[in-house]
């Protein structure tokens, strides 16, 4: 699945949206939001963000970032945001949302934070 902004890999265990464009901002995050929703109701609880392309962020870009960390939380699952260049860092950081999301510096990292999160709330469920 993809359009000319982002890229979507579904794999077994979570849904993986590369962002292609250089700005997270109106004109994307419409469609992304909707995008996260659908992946939601299709059973995907694990959602990785790369956002590695993107320079720019901007209030709906947080908007929809938040929806997917929403979502994954809802659902029981697990929300990564990587790959942030420094001024979109700067960004969640000054919005203090740097304190409530996953981040992880690449994509395989990402994807060991999910699989060490799906492996605790398994072990918390036997417990």
């Amino acid at each position: 699945m993809s359009n000319n902004s982002y890229t979507i890999e579904k794999k077994e265990k979570y849904a993986q949206i590369n962002l292609k464009d250089e700005k997270l901002d109106s004109h994307i995050s419409p469609s992304l939001k909707s995008e996260l929703v659908v992946l939601n109701s299709e059973g995907f609880k694990n959602i990785i963000i790369d956002l590695t392309d993107t320079r720019y962020c901007d209030s709906s870009g947080l908007s929809a970032i938040l929806v997917a960390n929403r979502l994954c939380k809802n659902s029981g699952g697990t929300f990564v945001l990587t790959g942030l260049q420094r001024s979109v860092m700067k960004l969640i950081s000054i919005s203090q949302l740097d304190t409530i999301l996953n981040i992880a510096p690449t994509v395989s990292e990402a994807v060991d934070l999910l699989f060490m999160e799906e492996i605790e709330r398994d072990t918390d469920k036997q417990a």
